[in-house]
């Protein structure tokens, strides 16, 4: 009899959002909504009812709506940030297909910002999430002036820096590996170019961004801290079209045009630095033998086949290039292909089914009189992703769906001549298949509680063939075990809940709670602040068990002064299980036994985050502050007790403002302030056989110097109504030329060699920068 309750009351609440259907004869409108101009599709449009906004739904990533009503007589009101609300009579007597297309609204004084967008953040049950305006970015004043959404997303609260004009960022007190960076669904790895001080993403041609810090929907797996979701531009389907700038560092072009107009795009954007070329000018023939450059290629392509079909292709290629007159080289870089179908089975159901490749490798080589060797790594994966979305009511929404990864790791090989003193050595193969299904339920039960839930499933496999060691406390190895190809070696199975829901308090203000457990399988050495191309990445094994993290969070939003203004302070905590860290002088490259460097221990992460938004006027622009911990604890270190993480950060505050001062010019200036990392720092020093060593005591136990720095730009832009366009970008990174210390290293006083003293590297000082820039 108790299991029987039970079931009724399972069945009541997943049928209860359905059950509606049945109750009375509704009609659905679906469609999808595009920009007028290029027939760009717009996500997250909104569509709703003139006579009740309450009613409503939003476009989902492929620009796709569905609503449903009674048969009757309406008056839609479509809207979208940025362009002119369209308002649309409608008589609904049977389902009916309606693609829409808005105006831009670049024609008005002020920044369009809709009703249902400025009160989206209020009203939507997602927490932890920040959608990247990409008109914003490009007043955003950055280093040597290159639009840049890596180091944009390093200005919003939680969200911090990997170090002085690095790509590479920590979130909510999780490792930089801990981040899923997608770009059309294809994971990329090591995202930066000149080791951090460029990011792979060519501002040029991304659509949309959104990072995701908690509540991550059941559809992302794999990574414990952030999820950073990057959808490419489509390209115009109205006309041709090239845009473009030539800076100081770089240049870069983007062309754009239908296929067949109104039916399929392709767009092809690229960019190159070309510091190699001033290397030419030099009377020093090692240094015009030199290589000094990175490139990206970003390629899509998209075509219609009828009102329910639409096939997508794109593909990234991006490689630096370092090498000095043939005695070195040094080159990395990712290659991403996505292969996407869309289909629009009915008014209700809409599908997207996805084969994607990433390969990130990079390449070593040296070359001198007695060494010549090549040190090579990979990493590969083949994923296949099938997604679904039944719109079953304007109060509920059903995604489900699953995803096969596979995934290779070459981790090191080294290819010496025989003359040389450096032996020839290959590291194993690595093979690891993961398999998700997830299920997610979007459901508004009331007008006040809107929540979203969902369960994903997820199961690890590491495959031979490979030998496989056992370890002790010590780091010795007891076992071993060899797997021939396709055996199983070691599985992990996790289930990972998701839960976001949002309580509106009243019109303009609402409480937010969430909680997500995710699980990680694949994991980053490196005992550097920065992500390296070097860095050695690793499956979870016998000895290597999933990171797993569980955070809950709360929150408080609130728009103001007519939604001129948007406010919210979060708080959170995350627990994380399988931590690693290493042992005293671990050497992580090219090591047969790494796995017995390694730790394991646990880590938690706590903290609280305001951000203010003026999302409307000439004055726009943002104040984020963070106050937050992030430790961890090892048996083995520290004596077993808690020590600040690498990224700890107490206090970390960014300010952000962009002026319209008139239509052609717009200035900027960013702020940014934050409490230094944790470091280890010698404690003592002795002496063996007249050398002296450094003697360290606790791990993490002292600061960096606090950070801090101004940045100011400027934007002129040519008429808006001359079919060729151009504009100038002037900017000054580090205005008051701040020397923030990149590394404190320490040293013996030449004068009196017991003297100790610590000095300070600083990377950059001030930087001026001007690009012009062209569109036709």
């Amino acid at each position: 009899m108790q299991f029987c309750r039970c079931s009724i009351l399972l069945f009541l609440v997943f049928i209860g959002p359905v059950a509606p259907l049945f109750s009375q004869t509704k009609h659905t409108i679906s469609g999808h909504i595009r920009d007028a101009q290029s027939g760009e599709t717009l996500i997250g449009a909104s569509i709703r009812l003139g006579a009740d906004p309450a009613v409503g739904a939003r476009t989902n990533n492929y620009g796709f709506y569905s609503l449903t009503l009674p048969a009757g007589s309406y008056t839609l009101v479509v809207s979208h940030v940025g362009y002119r609300t369209l308002e649309i009579p409608v008589e609904l007597a049977a389902d009916t297909a309606a693609d829409i297309e808005l105006h831009s609204g670049e024609l008005l004084q002020e920044v369009v910002i809709s009703q249902s967008a400025a009160d989206g953040q209020v009203k939507s049950p997602q927490m932890g999430l920040t959608r990247v305006d990409m008109n914003e970015i490009k007043h955003v004043p950055v280093l040597m002036g290159e639009k840049d959404v890596l180091k944009t997303i390093q200005l919003l609260p939680g969200v911090l820096s990997g170090g002085e004009g690095s790509s590479n960022f920590f979130v909510r007190g999780g490792a930089g590996d801990q981040n899923l960076i997608l770009l059309d669904e294809a994971m990329v790895y090591n995202a930066s170019h000149l080791f951090g001080f460029f990011s792979t993403f060519n501002s040029d041609a991304i659509k949309d961004v959104k990072l995701y810090k908690g509540g991550m929907p059941a559809q992302y797996g794999g990574r414990l801290a952030s999820v950073l979701d990057i959808t490419m531009l489509d390209g115009n389907k109205k006309s041709f079209g090239a845009e473009g700038g030539i800076g100081l560092i770089a240049s870069r072009l983007k062309v754009d045009g239908p296929i067949v107009e109104d039916r399929g795009s392709f767009v092809v954007t690229g960019r190159r630095t070309y510091a190699d070329l001033f290397l030419k000018l030099s009377s020093d023939e090692s240094v015009r033998n030199s290589r000094l450059y990175f490139y990206d290629l970003n390629a899509k392509a998209n075509y219609r086949l009828d009102e329910r079909n639409t096939l997508y292709l794109s593909g990234y290629f991006g490689r630096d290039l370092m090498g000095y007159s043939g005695l070195f080289g040094f080159d990395w870089g990712n290659a991403t292909g996505t292969l996407r179908w869309n289909r629009v089975w009915n008014s209700r159901w809409f599908s997207n089914t996805t084969a994607v490749y990433s390969n990130f490798n990079y390449n070593v080589n040296i070359e001198s009189d007695d060494l010549n060797f090549v040190i090579a790594s990979r990493i590969q994966n083949y994923n296949l992703k099938q997604d679904f979305q039944f719109f079953a009511t304007n109060k509920s929404t059903w995604r489900f769906g699953f995803n096969l990864l596979h995934q290779g790791i070459s981790p090191a090989r080294i290819d010496a001549d025989e003359q040389t003193s450096v032996n020839s050595l290959r590291l194993e193969d690595r093979a690891g298949l993961e398999l998700a299904a997830y299920l997610s339920h979007e459901w508004k039960p009331t007008p006040q509680l809107s929540v979203i839930y969902g369960l994903r499933l997820a199961n690890f496999v590491l495959l031979g063939p490979g030998t496989f060691y056992g370890y002790d406390n010590e780091g010795d190895v007891v076992d071993t075990r060899i797997y021939e190809k396709g055996e199983v070696a070691q599985h992990y199975l996790n289930l990972e809940p998701r839960l976001s829901l949002s309580y509106q308090l009243q019109a303009d203000n609402s409480l937010k709670l969430s909680y997500n457990r995710n699980a990680q399988y694949l994991h980053q050495l490196t005992n550097a602040t920065a992500s390296l191309p070097t860095d050695t990445w690793v499956m979870s094994s016998n000895n290597i068990k999933p990171q797993l993290a569980d955070q809950v969070a709360l929150g408080y939003y609130q728009n103001f002064n007519n939604d001129r203004y948007a406010f919210s302070v979060e708080s959170y905590y995350k627990y994380m299980e399988n931590q690693i860290d290493y042992r005293n002088a671990a050497d992580l490259q090219a090591n047969e036994y790494i796995e017995a460097e390694l730790l394991y221990g646990v880590g938690r992460a706590y903290g609280v985050e305001l951000y203010l938004k003026k999302q409307q006027g000439r004055l726009n622009g943002w104040l984020s502050y963070a106050l937050a911990k992030s430790e961890r604890q090892f048996d083995d270190i520290n004596d077993g007790n808690w020590f600040p993480a690498r990224q700890d950060r107490t206090h970390d505050l960014s300010a952000v403002a962009m002026y319209q001062l008139s239509p052609r010019w717009n200035v900027s200036a960013t702020f940014v302030y934050s409490t230094g990392n944790a470091v280890t720092f010698p404690s003592g020093k002795y002496t063996v056989d007249g050398r002296t060593l450094w003697y360290y005591t606790e791990r993490n136990g002292y600061r960096m110097p606090d950070y801090h720095r101004l940045d100011i730009g400027a934007t002129w832009e040519s008429a808006a109504s001359k079919r060729f366009q151009t504009s100038w970008t002037f900017g000054i990174y580090n205005a008051y030329n701040r020397k923030n210390a990149y590394i404190i290293d320490f040293r013996e006083n030449e004068a009196n060699p017991n003297i100790t003293e610590a000095y300070r590297i600083a990377l950059f000082g001030i930087i001026p920068s001007i690009t012009w820039n062209f569109k036709f």
